[in-house]
């Protein structure tokens, strides 16, 4: 299943459950959230209990008060509803890294940010709750991130920076949280490497989908191989996600042609 986001002529964005295993393509319901916002991130997920598809969008408003609000549509009513970032320690948030939500463990994931501070905000699928996540307290020390991104590493929830340390030697530094919601069991694998342009992915096998001046490659940080892939349009490469073929949607009335 691929959630795509598109605007019409009036730059209201209109949201699609698209399953390219059974060309169909199902419009969603409007959402009740229309006010003008700083960003805009969205989550898809696959709720295991109820055997239903959720999406969450997370809207921005900058400094303006709320600064945050979150609504989730469900796929068995196509419908939305509010949903309130309830939990206190969370506070207040100005932005969030324009990725979309990572689904794991039965929640979505994001990198949020208020100010200098930045966290993972956690959105629990089955209760419909948010939780915050720290990261490591080191994260920062002697190193600047430049290109940040959440993966599935090998099975695990992690942290894949691309920057520079104090002496602007490039470095790419994987944080994976050996058990999940423990801030203490992040660990730290860093290698040298130089300018990473974008990371797009994560193989199951851990192999890192980036672009760098090569292009498109496929990077192994055990091995230090690169694998260049010949793939054209890579300048239009925005995100990339695993996936698994089913047959939702088999009964929804729109397909999409071959052409």
């Amino acid at each position: 299943m691929v959630c795509i986001a598109s605007d019409n002529e009036d730059y209201i964005e209109i949201l699609y459950l698209w399953n390219p295993s059974i060309r169909k393509l199902k419009m969603l319901a409007a959402t009740p959230l229309t006010r003008r916002f700083a960003s805009l991130t969205h989550g898809l997920a696959y709720h295991s209990q109820n055997n239903d598809f959720k999406i969450l969008r997370l809207v921005c408003y900058g400094e303006n008060e709320p600064t945050v609000e979150a609504e989730v549509y469900t796929l068995s009513t196509d419908s939305w509803r509010k949903v309130v970032l309830s939990e206190p320690d969370i506070g207040s948030i100005e932005e969030m890294l324009q990725s979309p939500f990572l689904f794991f463990n039965g929640a979505l994931h994001n990198l949020a940010y208020y100010g200098d501070q930045c966290f993972i905000l956690s959105f629990d699928v089955n209760d419909e709750r948010f939780w915050k996540i720290m990261l490591p307290q080191n994260y920062y020390v002697g190193f600047t991130p430049d290109v940040e991104r959440l993966e599935v590493f090998k099975g695990l929830l992690a942290l894949i920076a691309f920057g520079t340390d104090l002496n602007g030697i490039g470095k790419c530094h994987i944080w994976v949280m050996r058990e999940y919601g423990v801030v203490e069991s992040w660990t730290k694998k860093s290698v040298s490497m130089d300018w990473v342009h974008n990371i797009y992915g994560c193989t199951n096998n851990g192999e890192l989908l980036i672009q760098n001046a090569t292009g498109l490659v496929l990077f192994d940080p055990e091995s230090l191989n690169e694998n260049v892939l010949a793939i054209e349009g890579v300048n239009l490469v925005d995100y990339t996600a695993n996936s698994m073929e089913s047959l939702v949607l088999l009964n929804d009335v729109s397909s999409v042609n071959d052409d």
